[in-house]
């Protein structure tokens, strides 16, 4: 991977060596570049940030443990293109994600000895058969779960609405009770919203799994970057016909550019704001390195009623990192994005107000032949990791 730091006033002439530009070295701007590398474009890539790999980025701390800067990130796809294309820059550390709630005791009678911790319990999330008999006791909650089975013989899951909606009043009870130990408080922390405010069709699709299926994802195709995200990004940018500037914000050269280009970063920001800032979410990461071999049992563990904190996420388990009497994690912190220096917005907030306010950004960018934008930031929408590399794929192959 060639990479550079040139000034922004050789940056115009140095444009025209190009076919394409691409403004970001994430997941978006990294997998079309290599795509269309591999077409015989000749690609700059300019990035603002000092590394690439976008909020992917993961990187030793000072005690040498792995971790993500901007946040645990887990790869799982269904779609084999995809993970045969990444597949071509790393091999994989087989893992599939699982998720615990940290809850306080509602009832201590119920709950086994051995799941006793200072007043709190634990149980998979999504919300399973398990959750059943940990939140309801061996006893209770096997009879719950032998009740939910027969109620919804053919389905593997069910939803919160659907189980409201039984007129069995023990079933319709476990709704409630989802609702309130892992729906409600998590969205109220993670959003910013007061219950009334939480779009009802997204509180009705809360699953309960109708299994003991503990897995987080479900999907075919579940790993980690055996050497990590930022290897990755390495070897996929790795190609003759691709050069990458880092530091660089691509902004004041665009106006000059000719095209085509692809632009991955917030699209407001791109157009100066000149309809007011898009809404977003942002998230302040408390890093903690422990003088121990491990933290927790679990990669993440979600915060669901309680704390500051939406959840604290052990990168070890993550990894499979072999570092003996050391560990990191990191609790996060939701709030809103205001813009401020050093902030990364994260989450964009999608309601009817937001999308139309997007719609005016994207019809100026309409304006501009050859400009197209891709990614979270750009198409103020959520992407997984798979689905914006198959998206940034398309492109290409269009291109």
């Amino acid at each position: 991977m060639r990479r550079s730091r040139a000034p922004l006033e050789r940056m115009d002439a140095d444009l025209k060596k190009y076919d394409i530009w691409i403004a970001g070295a994430g997941y978006a701007g990294a997998v079309s570049a290599r795509a269309l590398a591999e077409k015989g474009k000749k690609v700059l890539v300019l990035e603002r940030r000092d590394h690439i790999g976008g909020n992917a980025y993961d990187c030793l701390d000072d005690h040498g443990v792995l971790i993500h800067k901007y946040g645990p990130h887990i790869f799982h796809t269904n779609n084999r293109a995809v993970f045969d294309f990444l597949s071509r820059f790393t091999e994989w550390r087989r893992y599939q994600h699982r998720v615990i709630a940290n809850v306080p005791r509602d009832n201590p009678e119920v709950v086994p000895a051995h799941k006793k911790t200072d007043g709190r319990f634990f149980f998979p999330v999504p919300f399973n058969l398990d959750s059943l008999k940990n939140a309801f006791g061996e006893r209770e909650g096997g009879r719950l779960g032998e009740k939910l089975l027969a109620a919804y013989p053919a389905q593997s899951q069910v939803t919160i609405l659907e189980l409201r909606q039984n007129p069995d009043p023990e079933v319709a009870a476990i709704a409630d009770y989802v609702y309130e130990h892992v729906f409600v408080h998590y969205t109220m922390k993670q959003w910013g919203q007061k219950p009334e405010e939480i779009d009802p069709s997204t509180t009705a699709r809360v699953p309960v799994r109708l299994s003991r299926d503990d897995r987080y994802f479900q999907d075919a195709y579940q790993g980690m970057p055996l050497e990590g995200y930022t290897k990755m990004f390495e070897r996929m940018l790795d190609h003759p016909n691709i050069e990458v500037r880092l530091g660089v914000d691509a902004r004041p050269i665009l106006k000059e550019a000719g095209g085509p280009g692809i632009y991955t970063g917030q699209v407001d920001e791109l157009f100066n704001f000149k309809f007011g800032p898009l809404p977003y979410r942002t998230l302040d990461f408390r890093f903690e390195t422990l003088p121990q071999a491990a933290f927790q049992t679990h990669g993440t563990v979600n915060y669901t009623v309680d704390q500051d904190f939406t959840r604290i996420t052990e990168f070890k388990h993550l990894t499979g990192q072999d570092l003996p009497g050391v560990t990191t994690i990191v609790k996060e912190y939701s709030r809103p994005y205001t813009g401020d220096p050093g902030e990364t917005p994260y989450y964009a907030i999608i309601n009817p107000e937001n999308n139309a306010l997007y719609a005016k950004y994207k019809a100026e960018a309409d304006k501009k032949p050859n400009l197209y934008l891709l990614g979270r930031l750009a198409e103020y929408k959520y992407y997984n990791m798979d689905a914006i590399a198959a998206r940034a794929l398309e492109l290409a192959e269009g291109l």
